[in-house]
């Protein structure tokens, strides 16, 4: 897969997306009033938005090229890629299912969870620990499903792939052209095709990206499939990535990220999940303050959308509503 892949997008919202001046919330965590914007991937329209409408553009491209009419892909119950990838099949007519863990079910569905059942998901509680696991048995439904007549096309977990991070790709570009001397960009670093499609476009020295924990090692995929998108090598090592957003771990409410996600929704009435970009968040306060991130330098934090996770995560609604105001 390179830039000249022979696959022409799907439109699945409008573009470009808003990019919004933060400098209330610049000047609050150290910058200069004018160093801040907030690209607002959040406001892609379908399926309550989110940055993974850029990635299935083009997969669910491929599906219907493929002659795909049932859509799988695995997630947890909270997950934004599932709830866009239902989102995505009810716009184009498909049939979706999900594959999820069954250990992580919740007693009622909440959050992304009733959206899934809104957008008509079929949902199917795997035995399954990680993301190659839900993979392994995602790949099995296919395989079931195939016997049954239909023909199923397996999205990867989080949408991540060469084909997949060519949306990132576009949106580095629309990046480029709102703020031409843009010198960070601050993302979440989940299954790497996110940081992959804005290192194509922009560089390996512009991109920051702030692990959440998806994954043993984001930037190994990252890297992956930036060289397959590019057709030219990038190395782990060239990526700039920090680690200290994870806390105890994917999922759970990490401190500074709490933190983060007030600071910005009392700076700006800006809100943001406690998974993606509460995390990315977190870490452009932290990179601010270690000095990575210096004043003066124009700056854009991705808001990668995931607003109905926070509405699933009972103790950062809990913790969010008993956070006393300055």
């Amino acid at each position: 897969m390179t830039l000249e892949s022979p696959v022409h997008k799907l439109p699945l919202s409008a573009w470009p997306t808003p990019m919004e001046a933060a400098a209330r919330l610049a000047t609050h965590i150290g910058l200069a009033p004018d160093d801040l914007w907030i690209k607002r991937d959040d406001l892609t329209g379908l399926g309550v938005g989110g940055n993974k409408v850029r990635k299935l553009e083009w997969l669910v491209a491929d599906a219907l090229h493929n002659g795909a009419d049932t859509l799988v892909t695995t997630g947890g119950p909270q997950s934004n890629h599932a709830r866009l990838t239902a989102a995505a099949a009810a716009r184009t007519g498909l049939r979706v299912t999900l594959v999820m863990p069954a250990a992580a079910r919740p007693p009622q569905p909440t959050g992304n969870l009733l959206l899934d059942a809104a957008l008509g998901a079929r949902i199917i509680w795997a035995d399954a620990t990680g993301p190659a696991d839900l993979t392994t048995h995602a790949q099995q439904v296919c395989t079931e499903l195939r016997a049954q007549g239909a023909t199923p096309y397996l999205v990867p977990f989080g949408g991540s792939n060469a084909l997949g991070a060519r949306g990132y790709h576009d949106a580095g570009i629309e990046i480029l052209h709102q703020q031409p001397t843009i010198q960070h960009v601050v993302t979440a670093l989940g299954s790497g095709a996110t940081m992959a499609g804005l290192v194509a476009a922009l560089g390996t020295e512009r991109v920051l990206g702030i692990d959440v924990g998806a994954l043993p090692d984001p930037a190994a995929a990252a890297a992956t499939y930036a060289t397959e998108l590019t057709g030219n090598p990038v190395t782990p090592a060239r990526l700039r990535v920090r680690h200290d957003q994870i806390g105890a771990g994917y999922g759970t409410l990490h401190e500074p990220v709490l933190d983060a996600i007030t600071t910005v929704a009392r700076a700006e009435g800006v809100i943001l999940d406690p998974v993606y970009t509460g995390r990315a968040a977190a870490g452009l306060i932290a990179a601010v303050h270690d000095g990575t991130i210096r004043p003066g330098q124009r700056t854009v934090l991705l808001h990668t959308g995931g607003l109905p996770g926070l509405f699933g995560h009972s103790e950062a609604t809990h913790r969010i509503t008993h956070t006393t105001a300055p």
